[in-house]
């Protein structure tokens, strides 16, 4: 299906290019979203009348996003949820979670904005992509922590705050795997010399 783009979208193409997509990606995400519209005659014409005053929508919006980049550099944000000792969450923390947590700190998100590239489920630092505009883009910082305390001492650390073993493994790791195929091998000989 070919669309015209109302906005710049990322790995598609720019404000009034007429690009091809799968169909359910038009109809599911692009046109619902106000992102495109249907590439027909009329909706090309129409696009072509409003051009001038999207575009100086576009950078309207562009500038007030730009202002609120400014004032969310560096920022982290801290979540607090309980873990093992080995660091693992009895969970994940989701997207709603993160805009939460950046809402409570006076900034206005929702967790579409957000970009998440694998599962949030260990203790840590976790760099997260923020869109506030097509063309503005910030990394929010957030720290998964058991507690305040914790997360300060992470925040300090720049890594998560785990329990080690006298060895310095993660306790997780400290137990080692048996193998299997070993353990049957020596049963046996044991069992032969008796």
């Amino acid at each position: 299906m070919q669309v015209v783009l109302l906005q710049r979208v990322e790995n598609l193409g720019q404000m009034g290019e007429i690009v091809t997509v799968k169909t359910g990606y038009a109809r599911n995400f692009l046109i619902p979203r106000k992102k495109a519209l249907r590439a027909t005659k009329e909706n090309i014409a129409y696009f072509e009348t409003q051009r001038k005053s999207l575009e100086a929508l576009n950078a309207t919006h562009k500038k007030e996003a730009e202002a609120i980049a400014k004032k969310m550099d560096k920022l982290t944000v801290s979540v607090i949820r309980q873990a093992a000792e080995s660091g693992k969450l009895y969970g994940s923390v989701s997207t709603r979670d993160i805009a939460d947590a950046v809402n409570a700190k006076g900034f206005k998100t929702s967790r579409d904005q957000y970009t998440v590239n694998q599962a949030l489920k260990t203790l840590g630092l976790f760099p997260i992509k923020l869109e506030l505009h097509p063309e503005v883009v910030v990394t929010v910082t957030v720290n998964i922590a058991r507690s305040e305390d914790e997360a300060k001492i992470q925040q300090e650390r720049g890594s998560a705050l785990i329990r080690q073993t006298e060895t310095g493994a993660a306790i997780e790791e400290a137990q080692p795997e048996v193998d299997a195929a070993a353990f049957l091998d020596k049963t046996e000989t044991e069992e032969e010399a008796a």
